[in-house]
């Protein structure tokens, strides 16, 4: 008992630090711990139960030390999101263990594989999505081992991490056999030594580009960090936030393209189509004032009124009791000195704050996460056009979108060259959390190999190189404006051609795995009974 419990609490120290500020390289052995434990249990339905119940509180602890600073926004936060991500854990690992029981290993092998990284994707593109705990989100902060997310994006690291721990299992399983040894550790340096290769080759392409053209290839991006406390944003008064933003945009330099504020950063909301409103004029007037060939682009809730008797599904009544209803979208603005204004519309949305999929969950909105302005069920966006400006394509993501590798890829597909985040971290005060969210979008840099420049309210707003590489950066509870010269890429990595691939082929294995472990079972009984 006691050992078991030590392989617990080894592996949820291997898994964790690439979420909390520290390196992912544990990640590669953070389950062998766990695959011994499984290993050990007899193939009986108490010994099943009995890996239930370990394995369940391994990946608990794991969520519970890695996402504990949700609770900022609301205690119930961290419970639903263990519950969520453990059980999905659960349904991999615990089919791998049923059919390492009861078939041959090489088949158990390819059922953990599948089964983790069906279940990663699952929880990526359904509606209840919450990709935090993505094995390879964990190398957010060694994106010099991984550039070669690029062709495989992070579920490429999670099938990484996977074969590394299998390799090292074997490995320790026999432990004088020197092969299989050789084997765990080529299966761990061979992706790093070609990232190596790779970040090398991009390293030179940022200092000068491949060409003189290329290298002349840039644009001038100011971010803007206001330093908004959130639980003070959404409050009635709001006319000292529009004086607060006035006074940063006056000091963006006069030759800056693009100007970025935050998620939410304008106060009120703005109604569609005509997205007109008295700051935005004054916005305007700032801008041909002080930077005449800039686009600012600017989070703000926006409101689409449906005539009576018209409604969407995600609709809400726009006066209580009243039957006129409207749906609130969480939008990005594009705003230059024209009277044009680009709008995105936020298309991948927070479970349980912006998004409330089922009647299972308005059932339970007790559990809802409050992590933003607007809760419950706001309007969701169902395109990735880039805002273009002089010729310049920029994909303006809000703030969760970010964490959706393939869904980025639809800006850059559509032809962005420099991405944007704007976003809103700081609900969760001065913890990992927002922190993490910044070192994800390293990530997305190297899958697109497309700068990012990040504005956030407060927390963690800078400028990311396509190698992944962080520039100048504002920290917690700074405020101001930092301004670089940002290159342009038009060139399409395999990844943003092909998407989450990895997560598709895995449901095709793991459907082919259960098939072939449910035929060799019958034969097995068959033969049994002859």
């Amino acid at each position: 008992m006691s050992r078991k419990l030590a392989a617990v609490v080894l592996s949820v120290l291997l898994l964790s630090p690439g979420w909390l500020s520290g390196s992912g390289l544990t990640l590669p052995v953070a389950l062998v711990p766990l695959l011994w434990i499984s290993a050990g249990q007899p193939a009986t339905r108490r010994g099943w139960r009995g890996m239930l119940g370990w394995a369940a509180l391994t990946f608990a602890l794991w969520n519970a030390a890695t996402v504990w600073w949700i609770g900022f926004a609301t205690p119930v936060g961290p419970v639903a999101a263990t519950l969520a991500s453990t059980f999905l854990n659960l349904v991999a690992f615990m089919t791998y263990h049923t059919v390492s029981k009861k078939a041959p290993r090489p088949l158990a092998y390819t059922t953990l594989v599948a089964a983790w990284i069906a279940t990663e994707y699952w929880y990526t593109v359904g509606d209840f999505s919450w990709p935090w705990l993505i094995l390879g989100n964990g190398f957010s902060h060694d994106v010099w081992a991984v550039q070669w997310y690029e062709y495989t994006g992070v579920f490429g690291g999670s099938l990484w991490v996977l074969l590394c721990n299998l390799f090292f299992f074997e490995a320790w399983r026999a432990r004088r056999e020197v092969r299989r040894w050789v084997a765990a550790v080529a299966v761990l340096l061979v992706p790093m030594t070609l990232s190596l290769g790779i970040l090398r080759a991009e390293a030179g392409r940022e200092r000068g580009g491949a060409s003189p053209l290329d290298a002349a290839r840039s644009v001038t991006v100011s971010i803007i960090q206001p330093d908004v406390d959130c639980y003070d944003k959404f409050s009635d008064d709001t006319s000292w936030q529009e004086r607060n933003i006035v006074d940063l945009v006056a000091q963006v330099p006069a030759d800056a393209q693009f100007v970025l504020l935050p998620e939410t950063a304008l106060p009120g909301f703005y109604r569609e189509p005509e997205l007109r409103g008295a700051f935005l004029d004054e916005l305007r007037d700032t801008l041909r004032s002080r930077c005449p060939g800039a686009l600012l682009v600017a989070g703000a809730n926006t409101l689409r009124i449906y005539p009576e008797g018209i409604r969407s599904e995600t609709a809400r009544p726009l006066r209580q009791g009243g039957s006129v209803y409207c749906d609130i979208y969480n939008s990005a603005l594009g705003i230059d000195t024209t009277s044009r204004v680009q709008l995105h519309r936020k298309g991948r949305l927070v479970i349980g704050v912006e998004n409330t999929p089922t009647w299972i969950f308005r059932a339970l909105r007790f559990l809802v996460v409050d992590l933003g302005g607007v809760l419950g069920q706001i309007g969701r966006g169902d395109r990735t056009e880039p805002f273009v400006h002089d010729g310049v394509a920029l994909a303006p993501s809000i703030c969760y979108e970010g964490l959706y590798g393939d869904f980025t890829g639809g800006f850059v597909r559509q032809g962005a060259e420099v991405l944007a985040i704007v976003s809103n971290d700081g609900w969760w005060r001065d913890t990992p959390g927002y922190r993490h969210l910044f070192t994800i979008s390293r990530l997305r840099a190297v899958e697109h190999r497309r700068a990012i420049a990040r504005a956030a309210n407060t927390g963690r707003s800078g400028f990311i190189a396509p190698s992944g590489a962080v520039g100048e950066t504002l920290g917690w509870n700074e405020r101001g404006v930092i301004t670089a010269r940002v290159p342009l890429c038009d060139r399409v990595t395999f990844y943003t051609r092909h998407g989450d691939y990895l997560g598709r082929l895995a449901e095709y294995v793991l459907l082919l795995s259960v098939l072939y472990f449910v035929a060799y079972r019958v034969k097995r009984r068959n033969y049994l009974v002859s």
